[in-house]
């Protein structure tokens, strides 16, 4: 643009630049306060003391736990301390389980024992366990494809590796083994599942997480074995002997039971119906203390939430924070939350959550229309400063945003480098020591303008094409 203007009269061009400021969606003034907000957070944010309090002092909060009902009283009386204007929980309605031990052992050719974790809602094994051999698969579509015969009554080992990327973009091919692999295997016979770690890194710890449950009539055993473990069954299959293994595993199911999603707004000074909701998840597995998945994102929101709080006036719009409660099982918070809410998503402006741990930002991407990409493009003059580049518009702004996009409701996410967070996600190595102080100032930095722009703009974004 300003290079053509080069080619004009002084006056016209001006003239020009005059016009393309005044037709810019946000104003100038608005910019600046970002801009202060952003160098602010950068300065002198300390989303790092609220996650050392939530790992510290409520440690693992699995939904429907009593560490879960402390992380809820803590987010309240957290939010309280910050300066939100208004705090409450709203009541979701979540599947409850217990963990009890896990052990597995190779009994023959090669005895020894095996690192291994229950994945999420996994069965018991009868009191004594149960022995079998295992056949091992490619991947969770070659053991839905398998003959029922070469499955049943045998361990079902699916030894589907994770690739490593920046983006994360390795998880949803390797998942799939987690989320659909025990119901393949139970629908055909087999005596139990056992799963290479959904992972990256070549530690001996195994990943825990979620398994599709609903309408499993004979749920079987399920295990996530650590890198290692899946690599020493590989090596053994390969010498062409049977390889039978030994489990032992004592989870049981529980009633269903409350959990809640903890909201804190600042509340707006013109259009305090209107709503901008930015969000992260309160629950974690119960293997390691959170501080990744999802506390980092917790301690980002609200630190965002609490700058945007002190400046001497509210923002034009009511800034929303929303903890959701049992994402790892489901995104059961944000589910019920737009379920709840459904006659008001009209009003939300725009969604977005931190859920990807706690590496510097480096991506801003959208899900807004066209129309409006000249938002997104000011926002990036105060976001490239931070190392942020733009990328596409085809954001889901998170996993329990994703629920609100489905509907309609625009998004924003600010995508951190995820090189090494699958080396830690769902792990007893999901801990504090992981956390970087100062990448934690970038974040807020990033979230601060973004939101603070959202909530201020004098227009909004539309809507976007909702899901069939």
């Amino acid at each position: 643009m300003l290079k053509p203007l080069m080619h004009l009269t002084g006056g016209l061009a001006a003239a020009l630049l005059v016009a393309t400021a005044q037709a810019a969606p946000l104003k100038q003034e608005d910019l600046s306060v970002a801009e202060v907000l952003r160098d602010r957070a950068l300065e002198s944010s300390d989303a790092y003391s609220l996650v050392e309090s939530l790992t510290v002092e409520v440690g693992p909060r699995r939904a429907g736990t009593k560490g879960d009902e402390r992380a809820v009283a803590w987010a309240q009386e957290k939010m309280q301390s910050l300066g939100f204007d208004r705090v409450y929980t709203e009541q979701i309605d979540v599947k409850r389980w217990a963990r009890g031990h896990a052990h597995a052992e190779v009994v023959a050719p090669f005895p020894q024992p095996l690192v291994v974790t229950s994945l999420g809602y996994g069965a018991a094994t009868p009191e004594a366990g149960l022995t079998a051999v295992i056949v091992e698969f490619a991947d969770v579509e070659a053991l839905m494809k398998a003959p029922a015969r070469k499955v049943k009554g045998k361990i079902a080992f699916i030894n589907k590796r994770m690739e490593r990327a920046r983006t994360g973009e390795g998880y949803g091919p390797a998942v799939q083994g987690r989320s659909k692999g025990m119901r393949a295997a139970a629908e055909k016979g087999a005596a139990a599942l056992l799963l290479r770690s959904v992972g990256t890194d070549s530690d001996r710890f195994a990943h825990t997480g979620m398994m599709s449950i609903d309408g499993v009539e004979n749920p079987v055993p399920a295990l996530a074995l650590s890198a290692p473990d899946a690599n020493l069954l590989e090596a053994m299959l390969k010498r062409g002997k049977p390889v039978q293994v030994k489990l032992n595993v004592d989870n049981q199911r529980l009633e269903d039971g409350p959990s809640f999603n903890v909201i804190g707004e600042v509340l707006g000074r013109e259009k305090p119906e209107e709503v901008v909701i930015i969000g992260a998840h309160l629950d974690s597995w119960d293997e390691g203390t959170g501080a990744l998945d999802d506390g980092a994102g917790v301690a980002i929101v609200m630190e965002t939430a609490r700058l945007i709080a002190e400046l001497p006036q509210r923002p034009r719009r009511t800034l929303r924070v929303v903890l959701y409660g049992a994402e790892e099982i489901g995104l059961v918070g944000a589910r019920q939350y737009v379920e709840a809410h459904r006659d008001e998503l009209e009003k939300i402006v725009m969604v977005s959550e931190s859920d990807f741990g706690a590496g510097k930002i480096w991506r801003f991407d959208t899900r807004i229309p066209e129309n409006k990409f000249a938002i997104a493009d000011q926002m990036m003059q105060l976001l490239a400063p931070l190392g942020i580049e733009r990328g596409n518009n085809k954001s889901s702004g998170g996993p329990d945003s994703s629920v609100f996009v489905a509907r309609g409701v625009p998004a924003m996410g600010l995508y951190q480098d995820g090189s090494d967070y699958f080396d830690y996600h769902h792990t007893p190595n999901d801990t504090l020591d992981k956390v970087d102080p100062d990448n934690l100032k970038q974040n807020v930095a990033a979230w601060v303008v973004m939101s603070f722009l959202a909530a201020e703009m004098e227009g909004d974004f539309g809507r976007v094409p909702t899901e069939h």
